[in-house]
């Protein structure tokens, strides 16, 4: 209700045993499947220089990861439903862990691209877990929005917390820290959640295979379809058949989850209009911020020269932002209602990105990219730390095994799309473009920025469909 405030202190669980070890379990886990996304990223040079990586055959780094963690998280919330969420959460984040492992030792390209596919099915068995065990766990409202709160603090948060967190590792021992970093924490998790979390009660449930096998293969064709674009052209047969396959899996998909007695995504998380729009901008925020961390992380190192840590820290105006905002979130979001935030977000981020398309060789980090990175720290702290409260503030127990899997499923195809045709872009760019590494980057990203831009606009348009109900507490 307007004028109430909520206090983002720790909430209470609703068995009452260790509220605290249990948050900190989940959000521990949330907070190091969100780094993953985006703490490769300052690494990217030092890989590509190590293990041979080619310029767009680089952004399969961040993709081999995104795009099975993406795939495979709708399958992986039911898989919860109907094995138990605990359970899946355990062997999930166990499997991400050994993947870490194993691929800190890699020394070709094969090898790394394979654990991070490895790292994506832990990570996809793992994540709707997190948010379901989250909300069954803390049941009353209020302690649920605070709860959740948090959670998309850490989230959001954590996009930019990897570059700095990646910078740190990278330059003090090797960009391999960035995947070993992942063990301790991991292992520390599993162990948490086996003695702390408690297991919901089970709900009879059946895997969607034919479900998840047109999910997963229409966004792999389209990421595949995209990326091979900015090589090759739009001409390029390959290229035309990858993306008219991945449309038409997407469209079977729809149809199937419409016709299915237990669908893995339930059309009717979609009923509430609240609900569609945030989950519309769950995919449209992460598709247009990827290219402030893909194409700046570059752009700091091969163009001005600065060290991986350097680049960690040049992200810190927009983390703390972002961090302070979703902190905030538990105040604003009953205060105000989901609308003004979202517009004023999406507005902040959409001039931010327009700044940073203005960027040229010779730009300064003060303030040609200190005010677009604070713009986007603002604007990603209002437009998206809301959307996880009002997804799930209100699903229903039954319901928040696959609510918490679309979340998390929109949430990791949007980044992995929006890499994929920000590559396609750039690749675009550059093809007959001449001059320096360094000009050809920035000819390349510019354009990026611009198509980023945009897409941030489209969220300001959902933004508008926004109805100022207040979640209830």
């Amino acid at each position: 209700m307007p004028g109430t405030t909520l206090s983002p202190a720790v909430p209470t669980a609703r068995t009452g045993h260790r509220p605290v070890l249990v948050l900190a379990t989940l959000l521990s886990c949330q907070l190091m499947l969100v780094l993953d996304a985006t703490v490769m990223n300052v690494a990217l040079p030092r890989i590509q220089s190590e293990l041979g990586f080619s310029a767009t055959g680089l952004s399969w780094v961040m993709n081999a990861y995104t795009l099975v963690f993406g795939g495979l998280l709708l399958l992986g919330g039911r898989a919860g439903d109907l094995f138990g969420r605990r359970r899946m959460f355990v062997a999930g984040i166990t499997l991400f862990t050994v993947a870490s492992l194993v691929g800190g030792f890699a020394d070709s390209p094969g090898w790394l691209l394979t654990a991070r596919v490895v790292q994506g099915i832990g990570g996809a068995a793992a994540g709707p877990s997190t948010i379901a065990l989250l909300t069954t766990t803390f049941t009353e409202p209020r302690a649920r929005i605070r709860a959740l709160a948090l959670f998309s603090g850490m989230s959001s948060a954590g996009f930019a917390v990897g570059l700095i967190a990646g910078g740190l590792l990278t330059q003090w021992l090797s960009w391999r820290s960035v995947m070993f970093i992942n063990v301790p924490f991991g292992f520390a998790a599993a162990v948490l959640a086996t003695r702390f979390v408690a297991e919901p009660e089970r709900r009879p449930a059946r895997l969607d295979l034919p479900g998840a096998m047109t999910a997963t293969g229409g966004v792999a064709a389209l990421v595949y379809g995209f990326i091979r674009a900015a090589s090759e052209g739009w001409s390029d047969g390959p290229t035309l058949l990858s993306l008219v396959a991945g449309a038409i899996l997407l469209v079977t998909f729809v149809a199937i989850q419409a016709r299915s007695a237990a669908p893995m995504m339930p059309l009717r998380l979609f009923a509430d209009r609240n609900r569609a729009s945030a989950y519309l901008n769950f995919f449209l925020g992460p598709m247009a911020a990827m290219s402030t961390f893909f194409f700046l992380s570059q752009y700091l190192q091969k163009v001005h020269g600065f060290d991986a840590l350097g680049t960690g820290f040049a992200f810190l105006p927009m983390a703390l932002l972002v961090f302070t905002i979703s902190r905030l979130i538990p105040r604003l979001l009953p205060r105000f209602g989901p609308k003004p935030l979202a517009l004023a977000g999406t507005t902040a981020m959409v001039a931010g990105l327009v700044l940073l398309s203005r960027l040229g060789v010779a730009s300064d980090y003060f303030p040609a990219l200190f005010l677009p990175m604070v713009l986007m720290g603002l604007g990603m702290g209002l437009a998206f730390a809301p959307l996880n409260v009002i997804i799930m503030a209100t699903v229903s127990d039954h319901d928040a095994g696959a609510a918490g899997g679309v979340l998390q499923t929109m949430q990791q195809t949007g980044a992995t799309l929006g890499l994929a045709v920000l590559v396609t872009v750039f690749g675009t760019a550059t093809r007959h473009a001449t001059g320096s590494p360094s000009q050809m980057l920035v000819a390349g990203m510019t354009p990026a920025f611009a198509a980023s831009a945009a897409i941030a606009g489209v969220a300001f348009l959902v933004a508008l469909t926004f109805r100022r109900v207040l979640p209830q507490s």
